[in-house]
């Protein structure tokens, strides 16, 4: 009897792919990869997308869709650009490797088109022209991702010391601080000691970051309503 092929479709792809990417990280991710874990052969997900370029294309579509569901505000610039941010951040944190993703994809997907210009309404109430409004919108997203990105990093080469037994970064550290004199290292070697780094990747270090760049955006903005 002829075993019959197991039924696929775009959204069975698309859950696949953010459980192998789970899993494996998007450095080992293939599209070969995919394919074994649904069963199928390599050739049938073009089928469905033309690259793996173009599956990542829909990955970050998908992402900016759930931002745009989650993303609720009708505050003014202030507040909406720091729901955006939250908003931003706990999405990316809930699929794997996403921040990468947003990264590696250009705004050819409707979703992402519209999340870039949800982010953009953002700040249209402002009096900054169009070229600040993108600079303030591209310094608040990179910031997040780059923040989410950092945290993602730092989890994974924890899983790595602690699954192959290696020594304690933060043991040799000290060594490293401790054979340096104070000045070369002493400011740095009292905050790492006092675990000042540990606030790194945190709520707390998140909300910080994000009102510098909201208070930098504020500073122009009074300025530019100065010269009105």
């Amino acid at each position: 009897m002829k075993k019959q092929q197991p039924q696929i479709s775009e959204d069975k792809i698309l859950e696949a792919s953010w459980e192998l990417l789970g899993e494996e990280g998007i450095e080992k991710f293939s599209m070969r990869r995919l394919a074994d874990r649904l069963g199928i052969q390599a050739p049938s997900l073009y089928w469905y997308f033309k690259s793996k370029q173009d599956l990542y294309q829909r990955l970050a579509n998908h992402v900016s869709k759930i931002i745009l569901e989650e993303f609720d505000s009708d505050g003014d610039w202030k507040e909406q650009l720091t729901e955006l941010a939250i908003t931003v951040r706990n999405v990316l944190r809930r699929y794997p490797c996403s921040t990468q993703l947003m990264m590696m994809t250009l705004p050819h997907e409707p979703d992402i088109i519209r999340f870039t210009n949800r982010m953009l309404l953002c700040v249209e109430s402002t009096p900054l022209d169009h070229e600040q409004k993108m600079q303030v919108v591209v310094t608040l997203v990179n910031y997040v991702y780059y923040f989410v990105l950092d945290d993602y990093q730092h989890q994974r080469n924890v899983s790595v010391i602690l699954k192959e037994q290696i020594e304690l970064p933060s043991e040799e550290m000290v060594r490293l601080l401790d054979s340096m004199s104070d000045a070369e290292a002493g400011l740095f070697r009292r905050m790492f000691k006092s675990g000042l780094f540990e606030l790194m990747g945190t709520d707390r270090a998140f909300e910080f970051g994000l009102k510098l760049i909201l208070l930098g955006t504020e500073q122009v903005i009074m300025e530019q309503e100065k010269e009105l």
